[in-house]
C-alpha cells in the first residue's frame, strides 16, 4: 500500500461539498418535464434459441426454462425468452461444426465474406432505432445512450469487412530451394459469452472478427438481456450469413454457458465477464487445449494532475464514471486528484453530479441523463457495498425514490441508483479494491506525481485508466507508468474497431478489436514446397547407402 497525503477533508469540508451539491440539485430554473416515448415496435412476446436444428431431431426430454426479461426501469415484462437446453447445446455445436466443414462460409472467398458483412452493416444501420429501443427496455439504459452507442456498431462490421479484403499471406525467407508461404485459416467452432451491460455492442465486437475469419460462431448472451443479440442473428441470415454459421443460445451461464465452453469441439472461447467467472471458464477451456480470450473486471483510475484543465477533467470524469450507470469494466471508479486542485475539482464535480441526478427520469425520455442498473438484485449489491464503507458519502448513497424532477417518472419502481461520490476511503476499503459495477466513485488526494501513479497502480485490475494533464511530457510518462491495457489522456472510454482492447493483471487475457482480434480467430498455416529440380530431389536421400551429405531439416 502507499501513503495518502492529506487524507481527511474533515466534516466542515464535507458539509461544504454537500451544500454545493444540494444547491445545484435544487436549481430547477430550466427543469424540463417533457417526456417523449417511442412506440414499442416489433418486439415479440416470445423469443427462442437461434440455431440450425438437425433434420429429424428427436424432441428433448428436458423441459426448457423460460427467461422473463424485465424492464429494470419499472419491472414490467419486455418479453419471454426460451432458454436453450443441454441437448440444444450438443446439437448446435454439431450443426455448427458440419457447417464449418462444408466450407459454405469457412472456405468462401474473402471477397464474398466481406460483401456479406458490409450488407449486414447497412442492415444494422437501418435497424438502429428499433434495436436501441429493445436495448433500452431490457437494460434500463437511456434511449439517447443506446441510439448513440448502436449507431457506431456498423463500424466494426465495416472494419473487418475491409480488413479481410486487404489481408495478405506472406512468403517466409526459408533457406534452400524451398517456397514457404504462410496463410491464415479459421479455427472452427468458436463460442462467445457476452454480458448484460452492452448486450449488442460487445457481441458485435466479438462476432465481427470471428465471422470475418470464417468461423462458425455460437453466442451465449446474458440471461438478463439476450433479445438484441437474437434479433441480430436473424438480421445476419437475411444479409447472407448461411444458417448454422451464427447461432445464439440464451440461458444461464452455469448451465448453458459451461456446457458450451466445456465441449472439446469448440476451438476458441471469448468472454466478457467478472474475473471469478473468467478463471472458472478458463480452467474448462484449458482442459480442451482451446484458445481463450477474456475481458474481465476493472477498477479504472482517473488521475487528475494539478495542471489539468479542470472543466474538461470534470466533464470527462463524469462520463468515465456514470455513463452506462457505471456498469462498464473501464468505468472510472477511483478518482485520484492532486492536492492543489483537489477542492476546486471536487466542488465542480459535485455540481456536475447534481445536474446528472436531477435529470434522471424515464430511460425512454431522450432528455434523461442516466438510466438504471440492471436489476433489483444488482441494486441491492451496490447499496450493500456503499453501506459498509467507513468513508464519507458526499452525495448519493441510497436507491432513488419518488417522482423524477425531470418528467415525473416514479423512480422507486425501478433499479435507479444515483451517482454516488465518497471521500476519505482507506486503501483497504472494498470500494477501493473491488469492482462495484455501478455509479459509485471514491476520491483520493495525492501530493507528488509519483504517489499519484502508485495509487493508480494500487489495484489487482489493469484494464482501463485515464490521465488528465496539460503537460505532454507528463502525459507520456504517466501513461507509460500506469499498469493498464488501455490508457486515455485527457479523455476516457474512447473505443474504435481498429484499437486493441484488453487488460493486464486480473483484467483478462488477449485483445478485442484491431488486427489482433482477427488473428486470434484464425491460425497460421505454412505450406512448404520443394522447388528443386527432379535430379536434385533424387539426390536428397538421407538414407542413401553411400552415406554422403544430405539435407537435414
Amino acid at each position: 500500500m502507499v501513503a495518502v497525503h492529506g487524507k481527511a477533508t474533515g466534516k466542515r469540508k464535507a458539509d461544504s461539498f454537500r451544500l454545493s451539491f444540494d444547491q445545484a440539485l435544487t436549481n430547477s430554473s430550466s427543469r424540463p418535464r417533457i417526456m417523449r416515448r417511442t412506440a414499442i415496435a416489433h418486439i415479440r412476446s416470445v423469443y427462442k434459441p437461434h440455431f440450425l436444428r438437425p433434420p429429424n431431431a428427436q424432441k428433448s426430454s428436458e423441459e426448457p426454462e423460460t427467461l422473463q426479461i424485465n424492464n429494470p426501469a419499472d419491472g414490467t415484462v419486455v418479453a419471454s425468452v426460451v432458454s436453450a437446453t443441454q441437448q440444444d447445446v450438443v446439437e448446435c455445436i454439431s450443426q455448427a461444426e458440419q457447417t464449418f466443414l462444408s466450407g459454405v462460409w469457412s472456405s468462401a472467398p474473402a471477397k464474398h465474406r466481406s460483401t456479406v458483412l458490409s450488407r449486414l452493416a447497412r442492415s444494422l444501420e437501418e435497424q438502429v432505432p428499433h434495436i436501441a429501443e429493445i436495448e433500452s427496455l431490457q437494460t434500463g439504459r437511456t434511449i439517447r445512450e443506446m441510439k448513440t452507442q448502436l449507431g457506431r456498431l456498423p463500424e466494426w462490421l465495416d472494419y473487418y469487412s475491409a480488413l479481410i479484403r486487404t489481408q495478405t499471406a506472406f512468403v517466409a525467407p526459408t533457406s534452400g530451394p524451398i517456397h514457404n508461404f504462410v496463410s491464415r485459416v479459421p479455427l472452427g467452432v468458436v463460442a462467445q459469452i457476452t454480458p448484460f451491460n452492452h448486450p449488442l455492442l460487445i457481441a458485435v465486437k466479438k462476432i465481427a472478427p470471428a465471422l470475418a475469419a470464417g468461423n462458425s460462431v455460437i453466442v451465449k448472451p446474458s440471461e438478463l438481456a439476450p433479445i438484441s443479440v437474437l434479433e441480430f442473428a436473424e438480421m445476419a441470415v437475411e444479409a447472407g450469413v448461411p444458417e448454422g454459421v451464427l447461432s445464439v443460445l440464451p440461458g444461464f451461464g452455469s448451465k448453458i454457458g459451461e456446457a458450451l465452453v466445456s465441449d472439446p469441439r469448440v476451438k476458441k472461447v471469448d468472454i466478457t465477464a467478472g474475473t471469478a467467472t473468467g478463471k472458472r471458464i478458463g480452467s474448462l477451456v484449458g482442459a480442451n487445449i482451446s484458445s481463450f480470450t477474456a475481458e474481465l473486471g476493472g477498477k479504472a483510475p482517473v488521475v487528475v494532475f494539478n495542471d489539468a484543465d479542470i472543466p474538461s477533467a470534470v466533464n470527462g470524469t463524469a462520463f468515465a464514471s456514470f455513463v452506462a450507470s457505471g456498469q462498464t469494466c473501464v468505468s472510472g471508479t477511483r478518482i485520484i486528484i492532486q492536492d492543489e486542485i483537489y477542492d476546486q475539482f471536487v466542488e465542480q464535480f459535485l455540481i456536475k453530479v447534481a445536474s446528472i441526478t436531477r435529470r434522471i427520469g424515464n430511460p425512454m425520455n431522450p432528455l434523461s441523463s442516466m438510466g438504471t442498473v440492471i436489476s433489483t438484485r444488482h441494486l441491492d449489491r451496490i447499496h450493500s457495498m456503499v453501506s459498509r464503507t467507513k468513508g464519507t458519502v458526499l452525495v448519493g448513497g441510497s436507491p432513488m425514490q419518488g417522482p423524477s424532477p425531470l418528467d415525473g417518472f416514479e423512480l422507486s419502481k425501478g433499479s435507479f441508483y444515483p451517482p454516488t461520490v465518497i471521500s476519505d476511503v482507506s486503501l483497504n476499503d472494498e470500494l477501493w479494491t473491488e469492482e462495484v459495477f455501478g455509479p459509485v466513485v471514491v476520491l483520493q488526494r495525492f501530493r507528488s506525481d509519483n504517489v499519484g501513479i502508485q495509487l493508480a497502480n494500487d489495484c489487482k485490475y489493469g484494464l482501463g485508466a485515464s490521465v488528465w494533464t496539460s503537460d505532454i511530457a507528463k502525459a507520456h510518462w504517466a501513461s507509460a507508468a500506469i499498469q493498464a491495457g488501455l490508457v486515455w489522456v485527457n479523455t476516457h472510454h474512447r473505443n474504435d474497431p481498429s484499437s486493441p482492447w484488453g487488460g493486464m493483471k486480473a483484467s483478462g487475457i488477449g485483445r478485442e478489436n484491431g488486427v489482433e482480434a482477427l488473428e486470434s480467430y484464425s491460425q497460421s498455416k505454412s505450406t512448404i514446397i520443394n522447388i528443386s529440380s527432379t535430379e536434385a530431389m533424387r539426390k536428397d536421400d538421407w538414407f542413401a547407402e553411400s552415406g554422403g551429405p544430405a539435407r537435414y531439416g
